[in-house]
């Protein structure tokens, strides 16, 4: 039978590190609460390699004697509480206790540090959870903690760790957001000797957003500010057209504390509902304070989610606050106008329009080629083709057609609805068709066809269109850069954190430019655009370009809409969009006769 032991304070520190300590981000963001916390106002991290080899951590802080140092490498010791009812009234980033003996436990750890009143400072060291020693040293008021060789005591979890890019750009990620959620402190990364950012101390958030994100995007966010009883909402939020491809700009804090919230995400792109495309997300920098009492942060070990007492009355609060000011950004105050030209105004409308008139909205954005053009090697444009030179689509007669083409078939073309779909009759029924997703599965099927051939048209720019990236952005773009200029987009580097658009596919507007390169940064974040894995890579590629690519005519001829469905027909899969969508229906005779009660 076997023997129930208590285990050793070094194996249950390197089991809580499995929870605590996921990768070396924690570790950075563990050791940054800890100074924020201790009051410093200057907090430096350096790594290398992906933080594998060496983090460091100084500060300004408070500091601590000999003595609280030793206690702080105890677990569940702690000064942020003491009663179980004082975490109804948590101020602090950090509270249980255990992320410093659980990192010492799977590192070389040195910690080094000496409060304002003390004459020497104090230095420890501890490898893989043994006390090596104890000593004076001398280092200014502050802390100092240096981990290297992280898990080298626990080989297993080493080997789970990704890359040195995907790592730094997790620990980048990490130091943002605190540098987000305490503009009072200064913030200093360096990555390998180099440094990444330094922002000094912020008077305001628009300040150290441009710091760390670009002026370019600080540019494009409005100031957001509402208070309720028990709640305030402030910071930063996206104009109406300014969005993404994924969620990582979209970054939420709660009482200062990063964290990750459905009720608030999902409540935020509730409030873009009207003013963003299906599967575009906002950018935004919010802040929501309310009282402690009211929100649970002991959710999960890495403190990143959290539960609200009310999620309704949040989710409610949220939604008005942001509805509120896209209003008054998108409802300027009107001008005050002279008398005489009042009269005028109302005299010119009710000549030039009848009572009760409906005007149809006008979408230019729709306007454009008629037909989709088809890409043949005689055809294709030159690299240097300008990028002020009109698009001429190919004649629908180029296009192959398959024996089961609707042509064939006996499909008549009757209108169009609602812009977007196509009406078809056929001898079984009535055909609705979606031109947009029709249209999305032959631009991706020419465009799969290119990339597998390296029949890849581009245009240059005449101006080369600059972008300014953060810096998990820029370090991602420039281990792809050869990806993207084998693929048509041609984007060079312009200094740190700048880049310029050279060359764009002929199927890209310019003017799009800089908003695909953004979403191919989102795939690239989400791991979807790895180029060691190139099928994969370019179906990513090829499925956004295709969402791009297509610009829909008002209205179309029976002709173009004959062609587009040869087109659609020829396809290897024309029954589905790109990204699963189906590209059309049929009502059978029956079902109509049904619907009419025949």
């Amino acid at each position: 039978m076997p023997t129930i032991r208590i285990l050793s304070d070094r194996v249950a520190n390197q089991i809580a590190a499995g929870e605590v300590i996921e990768r070396p981000a924690a570790v950075v963001k563990e050791l940054v609460e800890n100074s924020l916390d201790a009051g410093a106002t200057r907090v430096e991290v350096e790594f290398r390699n992906g933080g594998r080899s060496l983090i460091r951590i100084e500060d300004n802080g408070c500091g601590m004697s000999k003595d609280d140092a030793l206690l702080s490498l105890e677990r569940h010791a702690t000064s942020k509480l003491v009663e179980t009812s004082d975490l109804d009234h948590l101020n602090s980033f950090g509270f249980r206790g255990e992320a410093v003996p659980s990192i010492a436990s799977v590192s070389h750890f040195e910690m080094q540090t000496r409060p304002a009143e003390a004459t020497a400072g104090t230095e420890i060291l501890i490898n893989g959870g043994k006390l090596v020693h104890v000593r004076e040293c001398g280092i200014a008021p502050g802390t100092r903690i240096t981990v290297s060789h992280l898990f080298n005591s626990v080989p297993a979890r080493r080997k789970f760790l990704k890359t040195d890019a995907t790592e730094s750009a997790h620990i980048i990620q990490t130091v943002r957001l605190y540098a987000l959620a305490c503009p009072h402190a200064a913030f200093t990364l360096i990555e390998d000797g180099r440094v990444l950012f330094r922002s000094p101390v912020c008077t305001t958030l628009t300040e150290r957003v441009g710091e760390i994100f670009g002026r370019q995007m600080a540019a494009d966010l409005l100031p957001v500010e509402m208070a309720e009883p028990g709640m305030k909402l402030s910071g930063l939020i996206g104009k109406p057209g300014v969005n993404r491809a994924t969620r990582h700009e979209l970054l939420m804090f709660v009482n200062r504390r990063p964290v990750d919230s459905r009720t608030l995400n999902y409540a935020l792109i509730e409030s873009y509902a009207t003013s963003l495309a299906k599967g575009r997300f906002p950018v935004a920098v919010l802040f929501l304070d309310m009282d402690p009492i009211a929100v649970d942060v002991n959710v999960h070990p890495a403190k990143r989610e959290v539960r609200f007492r009310s999620e309704g009355a949040i989710r409610g609060f949220v939604i008005r606050a942001v509805l509120q000011r896209l209003r008054e950004f998108g409802s300027p105050a009107p001008m005050p106008l002279a008398p005489e030209v009042i009269a005028r105004t109302e005299a010119n409308r009710s000549l030039s329009e009848p009572p009760f008139s409906v005007r149809a909205p006008v979408n230019t954005s729709l306007a454009s080629p008629t037909s989709i053009p088809v890409f043949t090697p005689s055809a294709a444009p030159t690299a240097s083709r300008p990028v002020a030179a009109e698009r001429e689509p190919a004649p629908a007669a180029s296009v192959t057609t398959s024996p089961s083409a609707p042509s064939l078939l006996g499909w008549r073309f009757l209108d169009t609805a609602h812009g977007d779909y196509a009406l078809f009759e056929a001898p079984g029924g009535l055909v609705v068709l979606d031109r947009r997703a029709a249209h999305e599965r032959v631009w991706f099927e020419q465009l799969q066809a290119q990339f597998a051939k390296g029949e890849i048209a581009s245009q240059r720019m005449l101006f080369a269109q600059s972008v300014e990236l953060d810096v998990i952005a820029s370090t991602l773009l420039l281990e792809r850069l050869d990806f993207l200029n084998r693929h048509g987009l041609e984007v060079a580097e312009f200094g740190r954190n700048f880049f310029r658009i050279e060359s764009v596919p002929v199927w890209l507007e310019p003017a799009d430019a800089e908003g695909f390169l953004r979403d191919l940064i989102g795939l690239m974040r989400e791991g979807r655009l790895d180029e060691k894995k190139a099928e994969l890579a370019e179906e990513e590629l090829a499925r956004l370009a295709a969402q791009k690519a297509v610009r829909l005519p008002v209205s179309i001829s029976e002709t173009d809409a004959m062609a587009l469905l040869a087109q659609l027909f020829a396809c290897a899969q024309p029954h589905t969009s790109p990204t699963g969508r189906p590209t059309h229906f049929e009502l059978s005779k029956g079902e109509l006769a049904r619907r009419f009660q025949r």
